[in-house]
Parts: C-alpha cells; sequence; structure tokens
C-alpha cells in the first residue's frame, strides 16, 4: 500500500498494470484487492483506501474527520471522481492527468497538491524491515534495499555539518549495549572511479586493549548484522514518530534484546512522539511473565491461523477473554487460543 502511494504516479510503466498479488488460488484468484488505513496526525482523523485489479484503479477514496464530523475529500469511481468542498486544489487539473493505473494522492503530491501532501508524508515516514523478499515493489531488489540502508547509516558518520549527531550516538550506543561485544565501529569509504560508485564499509572493534581488533560486517554473526540494519530505522521512528512494520521481529536477535525494543515503544518516556511498531513474531517470551511484567498488553495481541481452505484468519486475543492472572504463554502453547500448528508424525524412517 505505501509503495502505491508513493510510486505509483512517477515510476509505474503507465502500460504495465498495477504490480500487485492477488489471491494465490481458487474462485478469489480473480478479484480486485482492497487497502484501506484509519489513521491520525495532529489529532485529526483520516481514512483512505483503495481497490486495485491487475490493471487498474477500481475505486478510491479520502475521508477527514476535523472536528468529529466526517467530511469526504474525494471519491474515486475507475476515472469518475467527485470532490468534496472541503479538498482545495487544483483538483480537476490533477484528475485529468491521472492514469487509469496511477493514484490520484500520488498524482497530486507531483503536482504540490499541498492539502494532501499532509496524507502523502504520513505513507512516507512508514519504515519496512524484512518485507522486501515478499511483495512486488520497485525496491524489492535485497541487494539495492542493503545498499541503500547502508549507505543511510554511513551518512550518519559524516563530519560534514549535514551529519546527525544525535542519532549517530544513539546508533553506536544501542550498538555497544546489546551485548554483542563491539565497542566502536568506523566507515571506510572507496574512491568513486568511472565504473563504480563509491561504497561505504563498516567495521566493528572488539577488543578496547587490541588495535587490530576490527571486522567487517560481513564477518559479523548473523545476530549482530540483523540489529545493525534494524538499528537506524527502530531509532529513526521513535526519534520523529511514525510506524515502524517488521516481519519476525526476534529474527536472529536474543528474546531479550527484542522484548526490549518493544518496551522502548511502549513506553512513553523512551516514545515521545507515540511512534508505532507492528511486527509479526513466534517469539512466546513476550506474552510472558519470566522476566516481570508482559512487554505487551492483551489489547495489543493479535494471531493468526489458517482456516480449511488455507486462508489466514486475523483476530484479536481479547476474543478469548483471559483472566487478568492467567498466564498468556502457557495459555497460547497449550493451544488455548487457537493460532498453534497441529503437528503430524514428524519422525523420518529409513528403511
Amino acid at each position: 500500500m505505501r509503495d502505491a502511494v508513493i510510486h505509483s504516479s512517477n515510476m509505474w510503466e503507465p502500460d504495465q498494470g498495477i504490480p500487485r498479488s492477488q489471491f494465490a488460488w481458487g474462485s478469489r484468484k480473480a478479484d480486485p484487492s482492497l487497502f484501506e488505513v484509519t489513521f491520525l496526525i495532529e489529532g485529526i482523523r483520516y481514512e483512505y483506501g483503495f481497490l486495485v485489479s491487475d490493471e487498474v484503479v477500481l475505486e478510491e477514496w479520502l475521508y477527514a474527520w476535523p472536528n468529529g464530523k466526517k467530511q469526504v475529500w474525494f471519491e474515486r469511481d475507475n476515472m469518475t471522481f467527485k470532490f468534496g468542498e472541503k479538498l482545495s486544489g487544483d483538483n480537476k487539473l490533477i484528475e485529468g492527468v491521472t492514469r487509469t493505473n496511477a493514484l490520484f494522492v500520488s498524482t497530486a503530491v507531483q503536482f504540490r497538491h499541498e492539502q494532501l501532501q499532509v496524507i502523502h508524508g504520513w505513507f512516507r515516514r512508514i519504515r519496512t524491515l524484512n518485507l522486501g523478499e515478499m511483495y512486488p515493489s520497485h525496491f524489492n531488489d535485497r541487494g539495492i534495499a542493503r545498499l541503500l540502508l547502508e549507505e543511510t547509516q554511513a551518512s550518519l558518520f559524516d563530519d560534514a555539518e549535514f551529519g546527525r549527531p544525535n542519532l549517530r550516538e544513539q546508533f553506536r550506543s544501542l550498538l555497544r549495549n546489546a551485548d554483542l561485544g563491539i565497542v566502536d565501529l568506523k566507515v571506510d569509504r572507496t574512491e568513486p572511479t568511472e565504473l563504480r560508485r563509491p561504497r561505504s564499509r563498516f567495521h566493528f572493534k572488539h577488543d578496547v586493549s587490541a588495535d587490530d581488533s576490527w571486522l567487517p560486517l560481513s564477518q559479523e554473526s548473523k545476530g549482530t548484522q540483523t540489529l545493525f540494519r534494524s538499528a537506524l530505522p527502530i531509532l529513526e521512528t521513535i526519534g520523529l514518530g511514525g510506524l515502524l512494520i517488521v516481519d519476525e521481529l526476534e529474527g536472529s536477535l536474543h528474546p531479550s534484546l527484542a522484548r526490549h525494543i518493544v518496551e522502548q515503544f511502549n513506553d512513553p518516556n523512551t516514545n515521545p512522539y507515540g511512534a508505532q511498531l507492528l511486527f509479526t513474531t513466534h517469539d512466546t517470551n513476550l506474552l510472558g511473565t519470566t522476566v516481570g511484567e508482559p512487554a505487551l498488553r492483551r489489547d495489543q495481541v493479535w494471531l493468526t491461523e489458517k482456516d480449511e481452505h488455507g486462508v489466514t484468519v486475523l483476530y484479536p486475543l481479547t476474543e478469548y477473554q483471559p483472566r487478568k492472572s492467567e498466564n498468556l504463554e502457557r495459555g497460547y502453547i497449550q493451544g488455548r487460543y487457537g493460532a498453534i500448528p497441529y503437528l503430524g508424525d514428524l519422525s523420518f524412517v529409513m528403511e
């Protein structure tokens, strides 16, 4: 959804349709895909959504509730647009240049539509981790995405006035205090040539007393690499506000570290701008009380399981109304709330 809002107007090819993942099988394979989100910006509630097929945008809509009363900013039915009186700007002009396979919001910001810049900016500030290889995107090449992220991280360590010293020190502190054995880090940059762009390579120091105890990122453990690539999006989201979406938060991270990250988002003292973390996980420690209060409130926990057709069903833990004293981790493992696999015989017998 973020990719469509940001890139459909300026990067999707006019004759290439919609790069979506449709239903995989059965009678719904040809159905259009519906995307809708409700969000708050400076206390104002907005609802934005769209419906797309493989070829075109079928519907698009945007509503606002600035004073608790609904305002229709615009509604789209194929290429027929209806604009509300509260949406100012050159709406008719932008309607005329909006392609059948591009979103109106995406097109509008190309023409400096001030009122819709706010909506576009909310989507632009969404950060994601570990999602690149799952969904169609112009930036889903893992090598390119990793290179862009590492170059962004490298910019933190520039000595130029555009460097961000506070974020840089937070970045260093997170790596030092995560018990990875890292005491310092540095960036080595290669000089550009006619054939190659300049590259930034990170090295990490592991022994204060040994001057040669530097290792390149490629030789660090998978857990260290994961935290390194996660650190900047985490720090930026908490520091600026917004939404961070992570697939498998605990991947290659110690459970205590994943728990600490969740607690930083849940604590208003460390998260003054109301940043949100939306993540999938198999880490049941986040439900338990082994090391104190659970990291997650019960209303923050949603579960998924497949129905008889292989369709994933999402439902809240609160549907089961667990008792206040109930151990959620134990209850989940026992299958009290569903969302666990029912395993057959996994033994391997060789003749």
